[in-house]
């Protein structure tokens, strides 16, 4: 056989090349594309530790790689996941877990008792309900490496839901090492236990990550349900392509270059209905809620008249119309509670009206003293929902006569900014959306955005000791009616002193290539075990 000059070229470059490639990264099998799904989530991850960040990104990327003691199922009662079985003493004081065979760390390790212990106290000091538990706690301790135990001062009946809660921060378990350090901190291990791996070789900050299935990962033998059951892994290779042009990423979908768009542009909605090769899916039928916050800390919004002036000057209809063309979709929420929760209530809520009220907004940022400070509204560019309703609470906001400025970043930017609690001008912001799940505005211990103590609450740091005061009765509160009660009292609360607005409720169905089956609902987080391509 001849040999040409470009063949000896080709073959002395590609002998270089798998030089330069790590042992580790040689030695794997390349996963075919019939078994490799691409997915455009809604925003770019840029913090990997979901203790550290409550971004949904990050929640996600938990999901993949870390496994939980208890998971929430398609009801949302809480199921033993990394626990085989557990127990309550007669007191209900006591609580004692024992882990299930097979938990093994993606490093080779095995987990152990005190890996969970950890996980659970670097947890609670940002997870409200975490905090609650660690209130009520005389002790956390291992008994050995496959049992710990939970010792309550005083019982605690929702502590097992606590656990299983998928509000973010999520109670992932990692180990020890890992987890042996300040919330503040951030772990960039991302070695954990769960159904994939983290491909460290292939990632590309900015531009893609992937996720490879753990050939080790021992899931239950129960059937999927929710978030709990068997994870089941069908596929080999799970790329994150990041992807901040929604209409770049619909092309890519209809060109088949990818397979799955977390929040896809709903301005194409008859394009996608066009397209038989795709489909829309609810994964989280009760949608979720658009929420604005306000800097407690910094004028204006220091003082609650600013505050309540947003109140009147929100149009929940012109929001909706923008964040989702689509009104099946959409719909306005005037309760604390979200709709549909069986805390859900319309108690104070005489602010709301159609339209708004631009008028009695302008009057109250006069009352509140308001001079002429400048607004600084958060612009996530790469979320569009977000990025709209930004863009029309400036143009609102300056119709009333008030400073607004946008400042326009991707989603990680936001994320990183909105902890910076000092004034504007040296980085700090006004207002700030963001979206919760339905589900957690009716998880009240569970979700921190509901909190108001603070410095060690979420971002905008409200604060009202009367709020508090209800809230901390609600864990020991078991008759429901009794607890739609309290639900009353602490939404008529919260806007008297305006701890955050409601912009609307948004069904959003994720887009995907009809070849991508079995992806499981979820009432937040996506997890990517059982999906398939046929």
């Amino acid at each position: 056989m001849k040999i040409s000059r470009r063949d000896l070229m080709k073959a002395s470059l590609a002998a270089g090349t798998a030089a330069s490639i790590p042992g580790a990264l040689r030695a794997q099998t390349v996963p075919t594309a019939a078994r490799t799904v691409r997915m455009v989530m809604a925003g770019d991850l840029t913090i990997f530790d979901p203790i550290f960040s409550t971004a949904y990104t990050t929640g996600n990327h938990g999901l993949a790689i870390y496994d939980m003691l208890f998971a929430p199922d398609a009801n949302q009662m809480p199921r033993p996941e990394m626990v085989e079985q557990w127990s309550v003493s007669d007191d209900k004081k006591t609580y004692r877990f024992k882990l299930r065979d097979g938990l093994g760390w993606h490093d080779g390790t095995h987990v152990t008792a005190a890996d969970c212990v950890a996980s659970i106290r670097r947890w609670a000091q940002v997870s409200s309900g975490g905090r609650l538990i660690m209130e009520r706690a005389k002790d956390i301790s291992k008994n050995d490496d496959k049992t710990f135990t939970i010792a309550l001062k005083e019982p605690l009946a929702l502590l097992i839901d606590i656990l299983a809660g998928v509000g973010t921060p999520v109670l992932f378990i990692m180990r020890d090492k890992d987890a042996d350090r300040p919330a503040s901190e951030q772990v960039t291990a991302n070695i954990g236990s769960g159904p994939f791996k983290f491909n460290e070789y292939l990632a590309k900050p900015g531009a893609s990550f992937t996720y490879d299935r753990n050939e080790r990962y021992v899931p239950r033998t129960e059937a999927p349900d929710g978030l709990a059951g068997g994870k089941i892994v069908k596929v080999d290779r799970v790329i994150w392509e990041n992807i901040a042009d929604k209409q770049t990423a619909f092309a890519a979908l209809q060109a088949g270059e990818i397979d799955f768009i977390a929040s896809p542009p709903m301005d194409l909605l008859s394009a996608i209905k066009a397209d038989d090769n795709l489909k829309l899916q609810v994964l989280n039928t009760r949608g979720f809620d658009y929420f604005l916050r306000m800097n407690f800390l910094q004028k204006p919004f220091d003082n609650v008249k600013a505050r309540q002036a947003m109140l009147h000057l929100i149009d929940q209809d012109a929001l909706l119309a923008a964040m989702s063309p689509d009104p099946q979709y959409a719909h306005p929420v005037i309760s604390l509670f979200g709709n549909g929760s069986p805390y859900s209530n319309d108690a104070n809520t005489g602010w709301y009206q159609k339209g708004g009220d631009p008028e009695k907004a302008r009057q109250l940022f006069k009352e509140a003293g308001y001079s002429g400070e400048k607004v600084v509204i958060l612009q996530p560019t790469n979320s569009a929902a977000i990025s709209d309703a930004a863009q029309l609470i400036a143009a609102a906001l300056k119709k009333v006569g008030v400073n607004a400025e946008l400042a326009p970043s991707s989603w990680s930017g936001v994320v990183a900014r909105r902890a910076n609690k000092g004034p504007v001008n040296d980085g700090g912001w006004s207002i700030v959306i963001s979206a919760n799940s339905a589900y957690e505005d009716g998880n009240l211990i569970g979700n921190v955005t509901m909190t108001a103590n603070g410095d060690e609450g979420w971002y905008g740091w409200p604060k009202s000791d009367e709020y508090e005061a209800l809230r901390a009765k609600w864990p020991d509160v078991e008759a429901l009616e009794e607890r739609k009660a309290l639900a009353r009292k602490m939404q008529s609360v919260w806007w008297d002193f305006v701890g955050g607005i409601m912009l609307g409720q948004i069904v959003s169905p994720i887009l995907r290539r009809r070849t991508l089956t079995g992806l499981l609902d979820s009432p937040t987080l996506i997890p990517m075990w059982n999906m398939r391509k046929v």
